[in-house]
């Protein structure tokens, strides 16, 4: 029986059309079950978008929580294999307190991951991906694409620890060079360091402008030239969706490379976010790199589908 796709819902047609996207990339379907143990959530809290978490207990006594996170069960049940890395995709739902809510609510999310033996070819892959699920929601988005790696070298040679990072990290999150500087003062970092952060706040714009501006102002670095690589490596149908920005929300715990947020016109926060976490591989003492994003349908509420 053939079913007509005018009887699904907005984000259902979205749903299924990424996941498509995922499956002619060569990703394979994943499927895991609703809840884990409560343990796993609360070794890695701060790992998780909210440290707020939804439990029972089972029938043996054993304390359980609604997943709160998907990459976290991904990873703790997924063996990296030697050779090229597992591509997968999901379309699950999480339970969380969205941030500025007052209770839990079901979200659901379409996305990927890549575990195991990860290459610059998969980050570019991945990103051209993310790049593409945006198109299949709006021809008005942006991914912006930062690297915490490099991100993590600057505050190290700024040599900015503690409270004094946490601060930076937050101004740099919120573009606030002038918050940035008087942090670099407070701390005594020298001008030529704080000269080097303010950079990844106001260098940004598209590949070509953006990357020979932020070489001119870091110098050569490998986490600049790998960036650069795998900007160029994003097929040109691709390219515009792109955009460079070194102030992309994130936590410098997860995430370990480069780093994203996707955006589209009508929604006024992040849609799509991901990037590469060999952090979390090596706290759940997993070999190899994991790299991902997820796109969150509940923001596309209100956004109708994209017609073909």
């Amino acid at each position: 029986m053939k079913i007509d796709d005018c009887i699904l819902l907005p984000q259902e047609k979205t749903a299924l059309r990424l996941r498509a996207l995922y499956a002619e990339a060569g990703f394979q379907p994943y499927r895991m079950g609703k809840f884990e143990e409560y343990e796993l959530y609360a070794r890695n809290k701060e790992f998780l978008a909210s440290d707020r978490i939804l439990t029972f207990t089972d029938v043996s006594g054993k304390l359980m929580a609604l997943k709160p996170d998907v990459t976290l069960s991904v990873i703790k049940n997924t063996e990296p294999q030697p050779g090229p890395a597992q591509k997968l995709y999901y379309h699950e739902t999480v339970y969380r307190v969205p941030k500025g809510g007052m209770g839990f609510r079901e979200m659901t999310q379409v996305g990927l991951e890549c575990i195991g033996g990860v290459t610059e070819a998969d980050e570019a892959q991945v990103i051209a991906l993310a790049c593409g699920s945006l198109r299949l929601i709006s021809e008005n988005c942006v991914l912006d694409l930062s690297h915490f790696g490099l991100v993590q070298s600057l505050m190290d040679e700024a040599g900015l620890t503690g409270e004094a990072a946490a601060a930076a990290l937050t101004c740099l999150n919120d573009k606030n060079a002038h918050g940035l500087g008087e942090v670099c003062a407070a701390a005594g970092v020298p001008a030529e360091a704080a000269a080097r952060l303010a950079a990844l706040i106001t260098v940004y714009g598209p590949p070509a402008q953006a990357l020979p501006r932020l070489g001119a102002a870091l110098g050569a670095r490998p986490a600049l030239e790998a960036l650069s690589r795998v900007a160029a490596a994003v097929p040109a149908p691709l390219k515009d969706v792109l955009s460079i920005d070194l102030s992309v929300p994130g936590n410098l715990k997860y995430y370990s490379g480069v780093a994203f947020k996707g955006y589209v016109r009508g929604v006024p926060g992040y849609v799509l976010s991901g990037g590469r976490y060999d952090h979390l591989m090596r706290r759940l003492r997993k070999t190899g790199s994991a790299l991902g994003f997820a796109v969150y349908l509940n923001a596309l509420e209100g956004l109708p589908a994209k017609e073909d």
